[in-house]
């Protein structure tokens, strides 16, 4: 993730971080486990990949929390799997974590020792703190790279909206309808230009048939976009609950941006094949409503989860307001007597996209 917003989740550990309030994030990763032990068998299986007998795996936007080795503990599990079935020495894995310098990297630092415990695999670790929008490795270095639950992170807002003053959200829900078309349209460009950037900065950085598996938080296809997605309307209606009291102000509401946005499977398959530098091996698309259910099973748990996610950015825009947005939130989630937020949970348009390339 990078943009020039605080877009890290929250620290700690306490009740609304995102060390605790990340369980749908896990559920996703566990679903990348059987692509990444099918890279790491034809990785493993072609000689002339691995750079004497070394294999580099790098996960971007790792995050802090029990998910920040889920991804490459899948893949040291695989390589010493595969090399025990086939009866052969692993090769030496060097794992690097990054995500963006305001991540916790002190519980990261931390976690990274229980990869380094086991002397077979030989296992070296290292973090690279920056945005995945830079370069951040040496050419032809990094043999595999894993992507979770970031790649809907933009590297800031589209600027067509912020020069001109368009609000991301209008407070007016006929002006909001009239203008979504084209805030729409600023997102997906603004997704357009990062994502190959992406791709092409990794395509540098990965080796001659090199891997990479990716998921992200995605748009189903059969919807057509007329409303946001669930946590940033959510979120943007409890802000303007807060202009109307007169918490925060609007002309501050309306510059307030979140740098996110879910492409369907046909606009992520458009870019990849547009900017060339890798084939796709497979991609699959997936409803993650169950999932979501679980994760967001009560109204405290819901609150907990916008907190966990939204906390740094709305800090850094509005200051210090979190008590009252906890407290408009709660009063938003307890007029769900009904089951509204579940109705809304299963109304939204959101998938998640796991994606599988070769560098061509």
């Amino acid at each position: 993730m990078a943009s020039k917003q605080a877009v890290h989740m929250k620290h700690g550990q306490g009740e609304t971080s995102y060390a605790r309030n990340s369980s749908f994030q896990r559920a996703e990763q566990n679903r990348m486990k059987p692509l990444i032990e099918v890279v790491i068998t034809d990785l493993c299986s072609s000689t002339s990949t691995l750079l004497h007998g070394k294999i580099v795996i790098a996960d971007l936007g790792c995050s802090c929390g029990p998910n920040a080795l889920a991804l490459v503990s899948t893949a040291i599990n695989a390589i010493h799997n595969h090399c025990l079935q086939i009866q052969q020495p692993p090769p030496e894995i060097y794992v690097l974590l990054n995500d963006l310098p305001d991540t916790d990297f002190n519980t990261v630092v931390k976690s990274l020792v229980t990869l380094r415990q086991s002397k077979n695999p030989v296992v070296v670790t290292g973090v690279a703190p920056g945005s995945f929008y830079e370069r951040l490795f040496t050419s032809n270095s990094l043999h595999v790279v894993c992507a979770s639950n970031s790649l809907q992170w933009l590297s800031k807002a589209p600027e067509v909206l912020t020069r001109n003053r368009i609000p991301a959200f209008d407070i007016d829900e006929h002006a909001r309808r009239e203008m979504l078309p084209m805030v729409r349209e600023a997102y997906e460009q603004q997704f357009r230009k990062d994502f190959k950037l992406f791709l092409e900065l990794r395509a540098k950085e990965l080796v001659s048939g090199g891997r990479m598996v990716i998921s992200l938080v995605g748009t189903r296809s059969d919807v057509i976009a007329s409303k946001f997605s669930l946590f940033p309307g959510i979120v943007a209606q409890i802000l303007s609950v807060m202009v109307a009291e007169g918490v925060i102000d609007k002309a501050k509401f309306d510059s307030f941006y979140v740098p996110l946005h879910g492409p369907s499977i046909e606009e992520a398959r458009e870019i990849i094949k547009e900017e060339g530098s890798f084939s796709i091996k497979k991609m699959r698309v997936h409803d993650p409503t169950a999932e979501m259910n679980i994760a967001l099973s009560s109204p405290s748990k819901f609150v907990n989860n916008l907190i966990a996610l939204f906390e740094p950015i709305i800090v850094q825009h509005f200051g210090e307001v979190m008590d009252e947005f906890v407290r408009a939130a709660e009063l938003h989630c307890s007029l769900d007597v009904d089951g509204c937020l579940r109705e809304e949970r299963a109304r939204t348009s959101r998938a998640m996209l796991v994606v599988s390339l070769a560098k061509a």
